[in-house]
């Protein structure tokens, strides 16, 4: 973008999306003068880069969405974002499944007429024409250890979370037909406030008493919930046992409880669990 006039100075963006501004001299100064904060060139770009993070974290939230939900993504839309910075940060690297459902490889580019370019397996450069592909939730991939050493050889530096997202399986040793787990129950905060807040700063809504996760797979809509209380926010509380129920609320048996689900919810449980007031001697999660 190129320098525009403000008062005497003038002002641009720099590759950081940060507002800077130079004098008349083409001295480029430490930060923006006051008397011209509210020249409309300033503002503009003020609310330019504020759009634009709004816009990078969008990206990236519907990059997640997708991988948490596995959802099949056609490749004329994947080809139609890609141009876009802020969508190509998101995607980059992300290890992709094609028509056949197989791990294709990391995501490298995507173009109407060449296909989906890809690092295959074997560390080739390769372009595939899928009708689709899918961004599978790391906990759906068998050979997510040998995925992970595969991405630090080839330095990936992915966008969105996927390899190195933190997950959890439901062990043999769990009781099938219970209904809630309680691995995460106790978590004392000395207000109810400060978990709610730590609950939606961690992308989770809250909702009668409960923050949640909703998570859709194999076309079901299954939502982990975690009890943080429901009264006054300035009042003590801790987390409570984690539970998962349909959409429509009904209560759900671990036994029911797909491995996407259970992982998330479990992440969601562990990561409340860990901003929990510490006793003497104690370590955080």
């Amino acid at each position: 973008m190129g320098w525009m006039r403000a008062g005497d100075y003038e002002v641009a963006l720099d590759d950081d999306g940060k507002v800077v501004c130079r004098n008349g001299k083409g001295r480029l100064l430490k930060s923006v003068p006051p008397k011209i904060a509210d020249e409309q060139a300033v503002i503009g770009l003020r609310q330019l880069t504020e759009w634009l993070e709004r816009h990078e974290r969008d990206c990236r939230e519907r990059a997640e969405r997708w991988m948490t939900r596995s959802l099949p993504v056609p490749a004329s839309v994947l080809a139609e974002v890609w141009p876009d910075p802020a969508w190509r940060a998101a995607l980059k690297d992300l290890v992709v499944t094609g028509d056949d459902g197989q791990v294709a490889g990391f995501l490298r580019d995507a173009d109407p007429e060449r296909g989906i370019g890809l690092v295959d397996l074997d560390g080739d450069t390769v372009r595939i024409h899928p009708r689709q592909i899918s961004v599978p939730h790391p906990v759906l991939l068998e050979d997510l250890g040998e995925l992970r050493e595969f991405a630090v050889e080839l330095g990936v530096d992915q966008g969105v979370q996927q390899l190195f997202r933190e997950i959890w399986t439901r062990g043999a040793g769990r009781d099938a037909a219970a209904h809630a787990v309680d691995d995460y129950e106790g978590g004392a905060f000395k207000e109810l406030r400060f978990l709610a807040g730590r609950a939606t700063s961690l992308g989770y809504r809250v909702r009668g008493g409960h923050a949640v996760q909703p998570v859709l797979e194999a076309g079901r809509t299954v939502e982990a919930r975690v009890w943080i209380g429901d009264y006054e926010g300035y009042a003590e509380t801790e987390t409570g046992p984690l539970t998962w129920t349909t959409e429509g609320g009904q209560a759900l048996a671990l036994g029911e409880v797909g491995p996407v689900a259970w992982s998330e919810g479990m992440r969601m449980a562990a990561a409340l669990y860990a901003g929990r007031e510490l006793e003497d001697g104690e370590q955080a999660a």
